[in-house]
């Protein structure tokens, strides 16, 4: 991890995370800086944040955007662009607003879920991603920004 911000290497842009405790399980929502585009991952241990920026950012990531009704292709340019995960501690406010609205709207959705690894991230993810949200004023769709972000690839 960088205490410097890194420079943007993907076409895609970067993204933030959010660690976070929901139902006494470690819980960790990603938003993609553009589109503010949310993934969230419920349960994680300790030997999961070693791989956290591989397999499981990608997997889920890769399905959520093959849950959206992109194709094979675009899912394998999408998984090329992203490159290899690095980590640094810089920040944004306006995308760290974007992760607490997201969250809130989380919260209020598993709201008296008994469990929370009993949901599904792909289909919480994409639901995150069919709500409206802004961007200093500007109204977006996150969804729809994503596919278009990936469809110029």
């Amino acid at each position: 991890m960088s205490a410097e911000a890194l420079q943007e290497t993907s076409p895609l842009g970067s993204w933030h995370g959010h660690l976070f405790t929901l139902d006494r399980r470690q819980c960790v929502m990603f938003c993609h800086d553009t589109s503010r585009y949310v993934l969230f991952m419920a349960g994680l241990r300790k030997a999961h944040f070693a791989e956290l920026g591989s397999p499981w950012f990608r997997r889920l990531y890769t399905a959520t955007l093959a849950m959206s009704g992109c194709s094979d292709a675009q899912i394998r340019r999408a998984e090329l662009a992203l490159g290899p995960a690095r980590f640094d501690t810089a920040i944004d406010r306006s995308v760290q607003g974007s992760l607490r609205i997201a969250r809130q709207d989380l919260e209020a959705w598993v709201y008296g879920v008994p469990n929370v690894m009993d949901l599904d991230p792909v289909a919480l993810s994409c639901r995150l991603n069919e709500r409206p949200t802004t961007i200093r004023g500007q109204w977006l769709w996150p969804r729809k920004v994503m596919l278009e972000a990936v469809t110029a690839l």
